[in-house]
């Protein structure tokens, strides 16, 4: 049998590499990189190598199911289908439409989130709509646009190669993102560029690093600030840039004046001689980029962090050339297209405000319907918590795991529990799916087409390889027929590119994105009409929004620090071998084999004190759950601090996170909770 190689879009992280599918038949049965991809360049990491085999395992849903006498039972399209639209339907009615809402997903595509956003808003007429983009980079969306006028990573992977100087902070990016981290190894190496890495622990990129601070956790904006008393105060600023390109300088002068290398040096723990080096090393260079990740977005000053990052990158003019900018590594496969295609709870695609009348009248009439919503709706948090109190009624989840992934996992249980009804869209079973009335049976990546758009903003193609599974039917076929037993005739879509035909017409930055443009390598937005070749970095000459803005901001403490009774500091992070919950890596033996437990990794010095070493059984308790996990001994985390990644199910660490969320984009503090630890 001859074997077919189709060329498509990784489904991990926000990298996008280029891979081609190994197709025999009815299976995918090996994946190789793209030699021409331009973030692949014929390299893939571990989970690339493998991502075939997740597509292939014996427990994926296969048909829809539906739960009687709590138990499930497989059941027909139409059964399911019709239960799902009449139940969210009825619950509507009844309750008005506020009390349904609607998780989408970065793991499905473009068309698919777009879809998920038209159904809550044409169909129900609600706001509530959302995705995991709350979790990870809300602050990112929020911070940019006020400082930039847009919220997404400035430049390009490509750029990384010839940049003279990188700022990494909160970032592991040789495991998180492996490609982009090989470039940044590459370019110290082989180019001379001068690494600062800034992060509580001792990742992988401080080997290279001629600057490397450990902050205590929470402490981001004391120490960027710092940067900028000793840029101010050394007069290293760019003040040709700030003259014609920024506003509020002497805002900004003033406040970070109190910022002394002396103080942040109380305030971080990160030797003054270090700041000052690294504020040196940064303001200095003609091409230097700021590199970020979760670790500056996750807490309760995210949007704070990624504006101060904002501020330092303008006031050295680091902002609109090649290789500069602020660079905001995208967590999942399509978390940046999912935030475009406005699966968020304040905007339409294109980040077109659900406030602005203008906006909506666009809207109702490219969807042929009246009155869309006109006030922000909830978030992911918002509508776990309104599920507990009984606000919201009805919940729709795609390709979601938030009893995993969202803080206070115990929180999240019962809030799920409360509801009327639960539908959940997947390709395998979860601990979320089991909380549901229905489960409908999704295809993999490697079964649909699509576009997904990664953290550079280029939107690419997935191309189906395989026929679905069983009777599972395409995320965008499952929504168009929910919305169809509602009443709603507007998704009537033969091919995937039709609603990437309608997304351009309705979203500018996407406006002159169609399949037959897509192909090869895809295009980075804005690309506003036909004739545009796309963008490689943004704000050339001035800003999206015109001048940028500084937007000074003081430090404050984290939500909830160490005391007596808990007297570690908590950080939740990814590894190398495994993503996000779990649902696919720990499903692909190899992986799994590399990683198959969950970990804390603890300091010596603690270790020694609580008489544990490496494989030793302990409790990790925090003010709303407790653990029992193994012990890793490592000098990657300072003292006082310990550190759990949160892929394993077993030992969920969110089952201890604090659900404390950022005032302005709603995301919870991950990065810094307080708890004990026990032996056990």
């Amino acid at each position: 049998m001859k074997l077919k190689h189709v060329l498509t879009t990784c489904v991990y992280c926000g990298c996008g590499c280029g891979i081609h599918l190994v197709c025999d038949g009815e299976k995918v049965i090996g994946s190789y990189p793209s030699g021409n991809h331009p973030v692949s360049n014929g390299a893939l990491c571990v989970k690339g190598w493998n991502i075939y085999e997740f597509i292939n395992k014996s427990d994926r849903l296969t048909n829809p199911l539906i739960k009687e006498n709590g138990v499930f039972k497989e059941a027909k399209w139409e059964k399911a289908l019709s239960l799902t639209a009449s139940r969210l339907k009825e619950i509507s009615e009844k309750y008005g439409p506020d009390s349904v809402a609607f998780l989408s997903s970065a793991k499905t595509t473009n068309e698919e989130n777009y879809l998920m956003m038209k159904l809550s808003r044409a169909v129900f007429k609600t706001n509530n709509v959302d995705h995991c983009a709350r979790l990870c980079h809300a602050s990112t969306v929020v911070g940019l646009a006020a400082t930039f006028g847009s919220g997404a990573m400035t430049n390009s992977i490509d750029e990384f190669e010839e940049a003279e100087v990188f700022l990494v902070t909160g970032s592991d990016t040789t495991a998180q993102h492996p490609l982009i981290g090989s470039r940044i190894v590459n370019s110290v190496l082989e180019k001379n560029a001068k690494l600062i890495v800034i992060d509580p622990r001792k990742i992988e990129l401080s080997k290279y690093a001629q600057v490397y601070c450990a902050q205590k956790n929470g402490t981001d904006v004391a120490w960027i600030n710092g940067m900028m008393n000793v840029i101010i105060t050394e007069d290293l600023q760019d003040k040709e840039y700030i003259k014609e390109r920024v506003d509020e300088f002497e805002a900004l002068k003033e406040l970070v004046r109190e910022y002394t290398p002396e103080k942040v040096e109380e305030i971080t723990s990160i030797p003054k001689e270090k700041l000052i080096e690294a504020a040196r090393i940064y303001a200095k260079a003609k091409k230097a980029m700021i590199v970020y990740a979760m670790g500056i977005t996750q807490h309760t000053t995210g949007v704070d962090n990624v504006k101060s990052l904002a501020n330092l990158a303008m006031l050295s003019g680091h902002v609109g050339f090649d290789c500069t900018g602020v660079n905001p590594l995208r967590g999942q496969n399509n978390v940046q297209g999912a935030c475009d295609m406005g699966a968020l709870s304040n905007v339409f695609s294109g980040y077109q405000k659900v406030v602005d009348e203008a906006a909506r009248k666009k809207f109702e009439k490219a969807w042929g319907v009246e009155n869309l919503p006109d006030k922000v709706g909830l978030t992911v948090t918002e509508i776990i918590d309104g599920a507990a109190t009984g606000k919201i009624k009805g919940l729709y989840i795609v390709g979601e795991n938030p009893v995993i992934s969202d803080p206070d996992s115990t929180h999240v249980r019962k809030a799920l529990e409360n509801l009327e009804f639960l539908a959940v869209q997947d390709i395998f079973m979860t601990d979320t799916s089991e909380y549901a009335d229905v489960v409908l049976a999704g295809a993999s990546f490697a079964e649909k087409d699509g576009t997904f758009t990664n953290t550079e903003r280029r939107c690419e193609r997935i191309r189906k390889a395989i026929d679905c599974v069983g009777t599972s039917k395409a995320d965008w076929e499952i929504i168009c027929e929910i919305a169809k037993r509602c009443g709603y005739d507007g998704m009537n879509y033969s091919h995937p590119s039709e609603i990437m035909d309608e997304i351009a017409a309705v979203t500018p930055i996407y406006g002159g994105m169609a399949y037959d443009r897509l192909d090869p390598w895809g295009l980075q937005w804005p690309c506003p009409d036909k004739a545009h070749p796309g963008t490689k970095f943004l704000h050339k000459g001035k800003f999206s929004k015109g001048k940028g803005t500084f937007m000074p901001c003081a430090y404050k403490p984290p939500a909830e620090l160490p005391d007596k009774e808990y007297d570690f500091t908590l950080s939740t992070g990814r590894v190398y071998w495994h993503w996000h919950t779990g649902t696919l890596t720990r499903r692909t033996s190899t992986l799994e084999r590399e990683a198959p437990e969950a970990y804390v990794e603890m300091h010596p010095e603690n270790a020694e004190k609580l008489k544990v070493r490496t494989g030793s059984l302990v409790k990790v308790t925090s003010r709303r759950g407790s653990i029992d996990i193994k012990v890793k001994v490592t000098e990657e985390v300072v003292k006082d601090s310990v550190f759990i990644p949160f892929h394993f199910k077993e030992a969920a660490a969110n089952v201890l996170t604090n659900p404390a969320v950022d005032p302005v984009a709603k995301i919870p503090e991950y990065k810094v909770c307080a708890v004990k630890v026990e032996k056990i």
